[in-house]
């Protein structure tokens, strides 16, 4: 079959228009009446989409629900979402097709239509879990937070697979910035438009919101005895470096444990577990690339300690890898915990994109982990995580993704990068305003790794960029070096993003933290009060104390 007959084909396919539901009533005869009835209709999905990004979308959506008025918003808000899951589930299936019938796809395209299939995947799980929340009993503000956080990383998905303004081409589309194919065409219509439902149901989700409604960063939760509470008791015993653990299995390389890699131990592990699966991975370097799938729940990997126990890769974008796929660890099995281990990637700074850890992982949690590399070290992809005593190295955007993520306690080295290149410490990627996404820094320190430090002066670095439009960061009460150019922060592209994203700094200190020649961005602002700062706090912002308590990860709530 020629290529233009399967494009011909796909295009068509993706053009399908999806069943919607028609209204089964009877209608008045009355003419009068009739358009009444339709305009109540009409008006009560207005009312439903008020607020929302694509007003329009919305409305066209939701007038095709039977029964409009009589539905509570909750269940506008499920037919919402389940509509879109249906359009998310084609669009998987046509980058899947894509893949097999179109022949003479080159390795790059083949990659990127499979992490496309994938974070689709993943969405259509975060959405049915967004209506299965929205038929539960949960208090006000758990409800929202959850939903909230749900949608956010259905969004990440989708917004990331498309492209937005001048940014760069991540996730789903990122392997086509470097293709001269035109796959990326035959999956990019249909992604934006999955990406605007799903924004459309995150607006509406907002009127659900009954508690809180002050904080700028709910949906991370409370803090106590050092722990985010989302961790259990079990966890945190086990977190802690004076509690001896029970292992579950263990890997050496010298043969002594129950496997010689982790990958063969994550795939023993029990799928869909509820309870704790704890994995020793003793001293050692081991060289492979390993993926926590989402059916790997409550998984923990525990080394031997930084350095000691190392997970090595190198693959990069200019080797023909997308950045996602670059990972040499991915986590997406929710309640991930990983304590005392680096995570590598050397691939060097001449390859770009090369990520050491992606994290997709639902309230997961790091503990005294390295994470190593040059651009694009560590990617928060999305959904709830912490970091507590943590060192991660890297040059252009190490820290990047859209997760609701707080780095508490930890060391950011900048390190050499390439001649024409600057070091920028984080590149936030929150596209819409009602994402509870971003990252707070709270005391951590920012430095000089020591191969930056003898030539600091040739490189500039800044402690952030906006990466998307709504980018959130806020640094609280860390230590920022001498390292960090005066005007803080850099500019992605021109005033891209400069009005509307939220950046803030709060009681720093050292000789990088002086404000006085800061930039002048409409969104950049030097925080003075405490209560606006304390909204980017592991209790307020990602729920910790509801979970972090289970993990024995230590934490505090509040600023300090």
């Amino acid at each position: 079959m020629h290529f233009t007959t399967i494009a011909a084909l796909l295009l068509t396919f993706s053009s399908l228009n999806l069943v919607t539901l028609q209204e089964k009533r009877s209608f008045p005869t009355d003419t009068k009446s009739l358009e009444s009835s339709q305009s109540l209709h009409i008006r009560a999905a207005s009312a439903a989409c008020d607020g929302t990004l694509y007003s329009q979308l919305c409305v066209s959506t939701l007038s095709t629900f039977p029964n409009l008025r009589k539905k509570t918003l909750p269940q506008i808000i499920s037919a919402a979402v389940n509509q879109t899951v249906v359009q998310v589930k084609a669009t998987a299936s046509n980058s899947s097709t894509i893949r097999r019938k179109i022949p003479h796809l080159d390795a790059r395209d083949k990659r990127a239509l499979q992490d496309c299939v994938e974070l689709l995947n993943n969405t259509v799980t975060e959405l049915n879990a967004a209506v299965s929340d929205l038929s539960s009993n949960k208090s006000s503000s758990k409800h929202y937070y959850d939903l909230q956080t749900l949608l956010s990383g259905a969004m990440t998905t989708t917004r990331k697979a498309a492209i937005f303004d001048r940014q760069n081409l991540y996730t789903c589309l990122d392997g086509f910035a470097y293709s001269d194919s035109n796959v990326r065409s035959y999956i990019e219509d249909s992604i934006t438009e999955i990406s605007r439902h799903v924004s459309n149901s995150l607006a509406m989700v907002t009127k659900i919101k009954e508690a809180s409604r002050n904080e700028v960063f709910p949906g991370y939760g409370r803090v106590e005895g050092g722990h985010p509470m989302w961790l259990s008791r079990e966890d945190k015993a086990m977190v802690d470096a004076t509690t001896e653990v029970k292992y579950d299995l263990v890997v050496a390389k010298d043969g002594s444990g129950n496997f010689t890699t982790i990958g063969e131990a994550v795939a023993a592990a029990p799928d869909r577990s509820t309870k704790r699966f704890v994995i020793h991975v003793k001293a050692g370097a081991y060289y492979e690339y390993v993926e926590v799938e989402s059916k790997k729940t409550m998984l923990m990997l525990v080394g031997d300690g930084i350095g000691k126990t190392l997970v090595k890769g190198n693959r990069s974008v200019v080797d023909g890898w997308t950045t996602f796929r670059s990972a040499t660890v991915a986590v997406v099995g929710n309640g991930f915990i990983a304590k005392g281990i680096t995570f590598e990637n050397y691939a060097g700074p001449s390859k770009h994109q090369a990520v050491a850890l992606r994290s997709g992982s639902d309230l997961s949690a790091f503990y005294q982990c390295s994470f190593v590399g040059y651009q694009d070290t560590l990617y928060v992809h999305s959904l709830r995580q912490f970091y507590r005593e943590c060192d991660v190295y890297g040059t252009v955007d190490f820290i990047f993704g859209n997760a609701a993520v707080v780095f508490q306690n930890c060391a950011l080295y900048a390190r050499k990068p390439n001649e024409n290149q600057k070091n920028i410490f984080t590149a936030q990627g929150r596209e819409d305003p009602n994402q509870n996404t971003g990252i707070s820094i709270i005391n951590s320190k920012l430095a000089a790794a020591v191969d930056l430090i003898p030539v600091q002066s040739s490189f500039k670095s800044y402690i952030g960029r906006p990466w998307k439009l709504n980018s959130r960061t806020i640094i609280i009460r860390s230590n920022i070096g001498d390292l960090i150019e005066p005007a803080g922060w850099l500019e992605w592209d021109g005033d891209f993003a400069l009005s509307t994203l939220y950046y803030g700094e709060y009681s720093n200190r050292g000789p990088g933290s002086n404000t006085s020649s800061r930039v002048t961005w409409p969104g950049y602002r030097v925080i003075t009060n405490a209560t606006e700062a304390s909204q980017f706090s592991v209790g307020n912002f990602i729920q910790g104390g509801e979970w972090l308590n289970s993990t024995s990860v230590p934490f505090f709530l509040g600023l300090s």
